[in-house]
């Protein structure tokens, strides 16, 4: 397990001296988050994050992310430009030694929250879905709200695509699942050549939450979606970004069984824990199994079972001690998230080894 820790760059308020001082974190998990989604990333922008990572001694080698263009998912005739672009990306990124791109193909909106700072019993806050809200609120009200604060564009909600939201619900109007389906094939079959002979793994995030909302398809919601996902290419450059957390919210998926079933084709895994209620509705918690729905012991060692070697991040966490920070992207939980994974995980490898002393 290589763990790695999210940085925005120049938008983040964390310095990579503080991310380097994370026992056991090796790299950053970063994007060009200034260009616009669709664009050819430049190899002089490229060039000044890794010079600034050197800097602490930490890789580059996982981008998160290089968005998908709305015109790629919506199947358009323009896609083919977005798509060249795409592919330039991926042969600048290969020169300074990324070997893994996590992207998805979500219509419109990327992960969607309806609060970005609830309260918890303890003080804390967290990010929140509630259900009834989404599914009875207008998309520009969601859109206002997570965008109030020009301080911290969350990824996936950048103002400039976004103020289209009318022109892009009427160009999804007739795009259903299966639609979308093809479009995502279209984009692997250009895509995934290009992936290989630069050896980036291409691994797409699952759909956040693991549903439809407003009415828009998503995909990548479950094991069967993943099953269809890896065989539209079968190559072990198409691949998927296991997030705990986003498949974690609907409770018939099984993330330990996931874990096992396609570890081969998880390069890159999201860990964190999320409390999910009755209704539907669910709450971002600390990565402690007590604490949510989901038992991260089982999960991680789902991957330490499997001699897992891929990048890990602790993805969200809760915002503590009063530090102000980007939703779900503060230094202090995630810092403790990662200390409870390498927990669980160090114990199992001195298990493992008091085993295999014990047989010898």
């Amino acid at each position: 397990m290589r763990m790695v820790f999210r940085w925005f760059g120049q938008y983040d308020r964390i310095p990579l001296k503080h991310i380097k001082q994370i026992p056991g974190v090796e790299g950053i998990v970063w994007a060009l988050h200034h260009i616009p989604v669709g664009e050819e990333w430049s190899m002089e922008d490229i060039l000044e994050v890794k010079k600034q990572a050197d800097e602490y001694g930490l890789n580059i080698d996982v981008v998160e992310s290089v968005n998908v263009h709305e015109d790629i998912k919506l199947g358009l005739p323009t896609r083919d430009k977005y798509i060249e672009n795409y592919k330039r990306t991926i042969e600048k990124l290969a020169k300074v030694g990324v070997k893994v791109i996590c992207y998805n193909f979500m219509p419109i909106f990327d992960w969607t929250r309806t609060d970005l700072f609830k309260p918890l019993e303890d003080g804390s806050t967290a990010l929140y879905f509630e259900r009834a809200k989404v599914e009875n609120m207008d998309p520009k009200e969601l859109v206002n709200k997570i965008s109030k604060d020009p301080q911290f564009v969350m990824p996936g909600w950048e103002p400039e695509r976004l103020k289209h939201l009318s022109e892009l619900f009427e160009a999804y109007k007739n795009v259903g699942e299966e639609d979308l389906w093809e479009n995502l094939r279209y984009f692997l079959e250009q895509i995934i050549p290009v992936a290989e002979l630069n050896d980036i793994k291409m691994a797409i995030h699952p759909d956040d939450p693991p549903w439809t909302i407003f009415g828009l398809p998503r995909i990548i919601t479950n094991k069967e979606g993943i099953r269809r996902l890896l065989s539209l290419i079968d190559s072990p450059y198409n691949c998927v970004t296991l997030c705990s957390g986003s498949l974690g919210a609907n409770p018939n998926n099984n993330i330990p069984e996931m874990v096992r079933e396609f570890i081969d084709r998880i390069p890159f895994a999201h860990i964190r824990n999320v409390k999910v209620f009755k209704n539907g509705d669910f709450i971002e918690t600390s990565h402690r199994t007590s604490d949510g729905s989901l038992d991260i012991y089982e999960i991680v060692k789902a991957y330490h079972d499997n001699r897992f070697t891929g990048y890990v991040r602790p993805d969200h966490g809760r915002r503590i001690f009063d530090e102000e920070c980007r939703p779900g992207y503060g230094l202090y939980d995630r810092a403790l998230g990662i200390m409870y994974l390498w927990g669980i995980w160090d114990s199992l490898e001195k298990a493992r080894q008091e085993e295999k002393y014990a047989s010898d």
